[in-house]
């Protein structure tokens, strides 16, 4: 067992300031409609600055060739007061490069997407695309308009070979405005290009859920704005693990499990209160997360354990902070017992942080 390394819980405080900060941020990036069957992500693409790439957004490659150069820009756009926009604005002529911006901070089962996309420039292509139920570079489906192809196509990539494209010959002019709608409900998909039915209803069983991203092919240079998802809330595992935890250990003052963002800081993704979604942790959750440590920490009338999550290898991945009330006379062993059954029980819920999240 690694090392227990006494930890004081107000370092926690350090990090209020911070923690406000990335709930306003989440707060601008998307609202939620509170609903059990609905819920409404609105993707503000200028909220980390112009020519800056949108946070919560990874920047990938399907195919061969440079990654894609993805920024916020300002440009005029009907029907809204939000004109900054994000822009691929890097060309290279590679038949098969295809770059994608991946939303990562969630995934979705059923869903409709909106949005507005601008064919600006491109040689050899002119495209503008959305995937959707991305799992990674080779798998994920897909609905893009072409405007020198004067086409819309669905099609899905699977162990990163594609499927035969199926869709209308229909006019998509560059320079102007176009509005996308994706609808996926179970194994069922259509799609609509400026009010009219694109893609009739289709069936397929590939994937059941994954990320929504934005797509481009070889040197088009292509705009997306007015970016809307309505879609049925998916409970994330670690979530889950949470909700059932407490329900099991009702004396439980705390549970929350961290992971590293983007920036390699871990950030709580899930808790007891779920105001604390998105606040950064500690040098504790750090070390756990990094070196497999384990910590202790007591306050007036709370003792704490932090404790890594590993994989089904035994790699850590995660960590999770348990809260409890203190008493007269408890020694450091006797609440690192206290906690040890209800991490084994987290523990053998966990087998990699892609499940987790």
């Amino acid at each position: 067992m690694a090392a227990v390394q006494r930890i004081s819980l107000s370092l926690a405080g350090n990090f209020v300031r911070l923690a406000d900060m990335m709930r306003c941020l989440w707060l601008i990036c998307f609202a939620l409609a509170g609903s059990a069957v609905g819920a409404e992500l609105v993707l503000d693409f200028g909220v980390a600055g112009a020519d800056q790439t949108p946070p919560g957004f990874t920047n990938t490659l399907a195919g061969t060739g440079r990654l894609g150069r993805w920024r916020a820009v300002p440009d005029e756009v009907p029907g809204t007061t939000n004109n900054t926009v994000l822009a691929q604005t890097s060309m290279e002529v590679v038949d098969e490069r295809f770059p994608l911006l991946i939303y990562q901070k969630t995934k979705f089962d059923d869903f409709t997407l909106t949005t507005k996309f601008k064919l600006v420039e491109g040689v050899v292509e002119q495209m503008a695309g959305i995937v959707f139920r991305y799992q990674d570079e080779k798998g994920f489906y897909i609905i893009r308009a072409s405007g020198l192809g004067s086409n819309v196509r669905f099609y899905k990539v699977v162990g990163g070979i594609r499927s035969q494209p199926i869709g209308p010959s229909v006019a998509v002019p560059k320079g102007e405005w176009h509005e996308l709608k994706i609808e996926c409900r179970g194994n069922k998909i259509r799609a609509w290009l400026n009010g009219r039915e694109a893609i009739p209803e289709l069936t397929d069983t590939s994937f059941a859920s994954g990320k929504i991203g934005f797509w481009t092919k070889s040197d088009s240079l292509s705009r997306f704005a007015d970016t809307r998802i309505v879609y049925t809330p998916r409970e994330p595992l670690a979530q889950a693990i949470v909700r059932d935890i407490v329900k099991t250990y009702p004396r439980l003052v705390g549970v929350k499990i961290y992971v590293r963002d983007e920036q390699g800081e871990p950030r709580i993704v899930a808790s007891k209160d779920p105001k604390e979604l998105g606040t950064a942790g500690g040098p504790s959750e750090s070390g756990a997360i990094t070196n497999g440590n384990i910590y202790y920490g007591r306050e007036k009338s709370t003792v704490s354990v932090v404790q890594p999550l590993r994989d089904q290898n035994g790699e850590p991945i995660a960590a999770v902070r348990m809260v409890m009330k203190s008493f007269p006379g408890q020694t450091e062993q006797a609440v690192l017992q206290r906690a040890l059954p209800m991490i084994k029980e987290i523990q053998a819920r966990v087998r990699s942080l892609e499940e987790l999240q």
